[in-house]
């Protein structure tokens, strides 16, 4: 099968289509309240930077959203701990001000759940990239979601991000796509995406009872949660991989 990709700049008429995409992040992942406040702003600010693939039927099967950010200015300089989180702020400080961009942040790559399989998440990846040289950058950085580590909650993050095949690529299929594309591991962000919440909205979104202090396992996390059942709160921390893109 064919698939077309374009972009929102240049096809604003598919804005609510790849808007409404089905995907597969779990539920308390799109409760971040950074992602909250600025994800649906790159559409409507930065359309250029939002992608998306078309089937031969016309029907949206994959998108991919990035922002333009200043790296090489005072007090950055290095891939932040908070990554995705910092890297949306730091994007929308920097388009408010009128700060030069220097580096684009790859933000997210969704498949719709029927056309996986299909290698779309690497030609996602390759017309981000495509994308960014486009326009002039030089480098495109990743804040990586692993997707199998979910299936290691326990183990750290800078273990699993480490970990390689006999063929020296990474373990984890996701990054072995970036690494595929000529992305190497920069650091870990250990404190990438934080969502805090009453113990009722992690009982609806999950399903588990969350009625005892410690750490909970949660389908889909990369990390165990936090549950202050005392306190009436659960908090999830979400480490990232770090992972640069030389164009």
């Amino acid at each position: 099968m064919d698939f077309t990709v374009s972009s929102l700049a240049d096809r604003p008429d598919r804005a609510a289509a790849v808007r409404d995409m089905a995907d597969t992040w779990p539920q308390f992942v799109t409760e971040d309240l950074v992602a909250f406040a600025y994800f649906s702003r790159i559409a409507l600010e930065l359309p250029e930077y939002v992608l998306f693939a078309e089937d031969d039927r016309g029907d949206v099967v994959a998108n991919s959203y990035s922002v333009p950010f200043a790296l090489d200015v005072e007090g950055r300089r290095e891939l932040p701990a908070r990554g995705w989180d910092e890297v949306l702020v730091w994007a929308f400080s920097d388009l408010r001000r009128g700060v030069r961009p220097d580096t684009v942040s790859a933000i997210s790559v969704s498949v719709a759940p029927h056309a996986q399989g299909r290698g779309l998440s690497a030609v996602m990846l390759s017309a981000m990239r495509d994308n960014a040289r486009a326009r002039g950058f030089r480098e495109v950085v990743a804040p990586v979601r692993p997707n199998a580590k979910h299936l290691e909650p326990g183990t750290s993050m800078e273990e699993y991000a480490r970990r390689v095949r006999p063929d020296g690529l990474p373990h984890d299929p996701w990054l072995r796509v970036h690494a595929r594309a000529g992305a190497t591991v920069e650091s870990v962000a250990p404190a990438s995406m934080t969502v805090a919440a009453s113990l009722e909205d992690w009982r609806r979104w999950t399903g588990l009872p969350f009625d005892t202090d410690g750490e909970v396992e949660v389908p889909g996390a990369l990390a165990p949660v936090r549950c202050e059942a005392e306190r009436g709160y659960a908090v999830y921390v979400e480490p990232n991989v770090w992972m640069r893109h030389p164009l």
